[in-house]
This record gives structure tokens, sequence and C-alpha cells, in this order.
């Protein structure tokens, strides 16, 4: 069985189409919505509310982790606007989702990212969409386990959890095949970015339980430009699948 996996989309509404071409099934490890793009500063829902140039003082601060200042600069363009701000977010990713979930192939297998919003993902669900979250299904006669979010970081990013509360997810998905989510394990070569220079947030959940369980596979994305982008704990193979937005192309997975 041929599946194809990929992650961190981005708006790439148009890569999304053909991502399942040749496979059985596709895997979707989450981040669909583009709010900052870090790459071109002129593409995403911020450069579309505020211009390219507020993208790139927004994104200045925030690169050189001048959090406190990148907030304070964002609530005075979102207060230039009329009304709250929320509506405004929730009409472009409506917007958003409703494209992408348009050009997402079928039969899929979706958890979210840190950045999506779980809520607004419903409306947009097609026949052969199975959204799973600290839950299990079989694919080709394995066992697949889902776990989706992020864990709380300076970013403040939509689908942040606590420890706590991710670790239960991946308690209640327990041993499995193939484990997929979309924050990698806390393994400080899979979470450093090369570009970025500097540490993403992984999971010691899904350490210890690659640790316990020795899954075949883990499969995740969540760090767009990975020092390492695979790496083996026991027998279990790591597998960052790629910053689809980048790459364009889904990782194969042949099961």
């Amino acid at each position: 069985m041929r599946i194809h996996v990929v992650s961190d989309v981005h708006g790439r509404a148009d890569a999304l189409r053909t991502a399942g071409d040749g496979a059985d099934a596709l895997i979707c490890l989450g981040d669909l919505i583009l709010f900052v793009d870090y790459h071109d500063h002129g593409q995403g829902i911020f450069a579309d509310l505020f211009g390219s140039d507020n993208a790139d003082r927004f994104i200045e601060l925030r690169t050189e982790k001048r959090f406190d200042e990148a907030r304070e600069f964002s609530r005075a363009l979102w207060a230039s606007l009329e009304g709250d701000a929320w509506p405004h977010i929730e009409r472009a990713v409506d917007r958003q989702y409703a494209e992408l979930f348009a050009a997402m192939p079928s039969p899929a297998y979706l958890t979210y990212g840190n950045v999506d919003v779980p809520r607004m993902w419903g409306p947009h669900l097609r026949d052969g969409h199975h959204v799973l979250d600290g839950e299990t299904t079989e694919i080709g006669g394995l066992r697949f386990g889902f776990v989706g979010g992020g864990l709380r970081t300076e970013y403040r990013t939509p689908f942040e959890l606590d420890d706590d509360e991710y670790a239960a997810k991946v308690e209640a998905v327990g041993a499995v095949d193939v484990l997929c989510c979309h924050i990698p394990p806390a393994v400080p070569e899979l979470l450093y970015d090369t570009v970025a220079r500097r540490f993403e947030r992984g999971s010691e959940a899904i350490l210890d339980a690659i640790r316990r369980t020795q899954p075949r596979y883990v499969l995740f994305g969540h760090v767009h430009q990975p020092l390492a982008s695979r790496m083996r704990i026991g027998r279990t193979e790591c597998v960052n699948v790629g910053h689809f937005r980048a790459r364009g192309a889904p990782y194969v997975l042949t099961v």
C-alpha cells in the first residue's frame, strides 16, 4: 500500500490537489493555513490585512525574539481595523480552509497543527476526510495513531496545549504501528531549524511512547528546515515528512 504524507501545507492548495496522485490514501499532519510567511513576507493573512511593510516589521521582531514588542505592534494594527480583530482573522481563515479542503484528496486522514483552528474544519470536510486527534485507525492492515496540535510557546499559535493535555492524547493512542503527529519527539537534532536558527518545541510524551512501544514509524512535520530530517530510535524510524509549502511534494510511505 502506498500512502502519501504531507505537513505544514500553509496555503499550498495548488500542490495539495495532486498530493494524493498515485497513492491509496493521503495523510495530512496539519498547519493548513498561512498566517505569516517568513520567506515571502507579502503572503499570508497578516500581509493581506496590513501590507508587506508591516509584515516585514512583525517578522523582524519575532525573529529577534522580541515577543512583547511584536505583540504590541500587532495589537496596534488590529486596533486600526473596524471592530474586533477576530472576525477579520476568522473570515480570512475560513476562505483559506474553503480552498484547501476543496483541494484535499480523498481518502485523507488528518490531524491538526499548532497553527490550525480545529473548530473551523467541520463545515469544509468532504466525504472521505477523516479527522483524528488522540485516536487510532487502521490503514492497509496497520494501526495508525494521530496526535494533533503543539505545545505552549512564546508564539501563542492557535492550537497550543499544556504538556499534560498533550501527553494524555499520546497515552490515549497507545501502541501503534505508525504514530502520526504534527510536532516531533523531543530530540534536539529533530527540533533545530537551521534557517530560523532556533529550537522548536518537541514532545517528551512522544519520545517516551517511542521508547516504550517502538512503533515502526513516527511521522511529523512542524520544523521546516530541520538539522536532521530522520533518525532511528531503537527500531523506530522517525521521519520529518517535509515542509509541504516549500516542497510541493508529499513524503511517500510504502507499507
